[in-house]
């Protein structure tokens, strides 16, 4: 599914999700290595046309992992030791963009936000959700829900 199928499908759990992954402007997206071990980096998510895209730089090894492999997670950045903010943990599968005007409204997006926008091909992704876990402290206990 994707972003705003989830936030039709549970829009309380999507504005949570939206503002854990948004508010930093960073998230960490981890892929499978060539060699089937994990790897960790880090993105700036943008939400567009109700899809959490995610650009990456030409090359890089993130992108090649999701070319190779499409499964994903993305998580917040946590700030704190304590994880008071909690942790959002979406699963899924990364699909390529191919189309230019989203690629274009991608571009638009990042100017706006960073002042810098992309001088050559890049590749961008949205993510084929399949699992979003919140989990977060309710009175001193763990909570989990998904």
């Amino acid at each position: 599914m994707n972003w705003q199928a989830f936030e039709a499908a549970a829009p309380e759990r999507a504005a949570v999700a939206t503002r854990m992954l948004g508010e930093p402007r960073v998230v960490l997206v981890g892929t499978v290595r060539r060699d089937g071990t994990p790897r960790i980096s880090p993105v700036e998510p943008f939400w567009l046309g109700g899809e959490l895209s995610l650009g990456m730089m030409p090359g890089s090894m993130k992108a090649l992992d999701l070319l190779r492999d499409p499964r994903c997670l993305v998580h917040n950045a946590v700030t704190d030791h304590e994880g008071r903010e909690g942790e959002l943990k979406l699963r899924g599968r990364a699909v390529i963009v191919d189309d230019a005007e989203a690629i274009e409204a991608y571009c638009a997006e990042l100017e706006a936000a960073y002042g810098w926008r992309p001088d050559g091909p890049f590749p961008l992704f949205t993510v084929d959700i399949e699992d979003v876990a919140w989990v977060h402290r309710e009175s001193g206990e763990q909570e989990v829900e998904r």
